[in-house]
């Protein structure tokens, strides 16, 4: 069974890579982000598929986004995040406000404006969020943004409990990836490598080393797969290779 499956944050490295990995399941892919242009390039590079401008700050954009991406929905992936490293005592109230916002009040408003599309699939729909390995390892400097996610994991449990037969929902959290988004931690080869290091695979994750769950965790082929947070992280959230 195939359908449409709306993807924030469509046109960075993440959503693209998930785009083109549902796309290849047979899936329509409906791309929603901020900037037009890159929407508009993504789209056809993955071979068509629908887009949409919004801010996930903005709760009508993404209302209207939704509404745009049709009115059966077989999927629904908030592949959206920030990456705001500062220590405790250089945090603002904004900076802990918008992690927030963009990280777990955003997956909260596309989910309710996708819900009666979601339920107006004929199959079983499938929601998917995305958290981060800080929420599961202690790092410095993460406090804001593994309070952010730890929000977006506990989502994916109430959602799933909540939604269940009808809509499954589940949570990726990776570790460091190369996006742009992540850009500003990788400015040089030292710097990759020895964060690469950290991992028990040696060597940091790509968008391709994701979007493969990605795509059958939103599929009917994960039909009994809810409420997981499942860690795709080169080993770094469990696995100490290092004394």
């Amino acid at each position: 069974m195939t359908g449409t499956i709306a993807i924030f944050g469509g046109a960075g490295g993440m959503g693209s890579a998930i785009a083109r990995a549902v796309k290849a399941l047979g899936y329509a892919v409906h791309l929603i982000g901020r900037d037009a242009a890159r929407l508009a390039e993504t789209a056809a590079a993955i071979g068509g598929a629908g887009f949409s401008v919004a801010d996930v700050e903005d709760e009508a954009a993404i209302t209207h986004a939704l509404a745009e991406a049709g009115g059966e929905l077989a999927g629904l992936c908030y592949a959206v995040g920030t990456i705001n490293l500062k220590p405790v005592t250089r945090l603002s109230g904004e900076d802990v406000a918008r992690d927030f916002r963009i990280n777990a009040q955003g997956a909260f408003y596309a989910v309710k404006a996708a819900l009666p599309a979601l339920k107006a699939y004929s199959g079983t729909a499938s929601v998917l969020l995305f958290s981060t390995v800080a929420v599961h390892q202690g790092f410095t400097a993460h406090a804001s943004v593994a309070m952010a996610k730890g929000a977006v994991e506990g989502l994916t449990l109430a959602l799933a409990a909540e939604l269940a037969p009808k809509i499954r929902v589940n949570c990726i959290a990776p570790s460091l990836t190369k996006t742009p988004l992540a850009a500003p931690l990788l400015g040089n080869e030292t710097m990759v490598t020895a964060i690469g290091a950290m991992h028990a695979m040696q060597r940091l994750g790509e968008p391709e080393d994701i979007a493969p769950l990605a795509a059958l965790l939103l599929s009917d082929e994960a039909g009994w797969i809810t409420g997981q947070s499942i860690g795709v992280d080169g080993g770094r959230a469990m696995l100490r290779t290092k004394g």
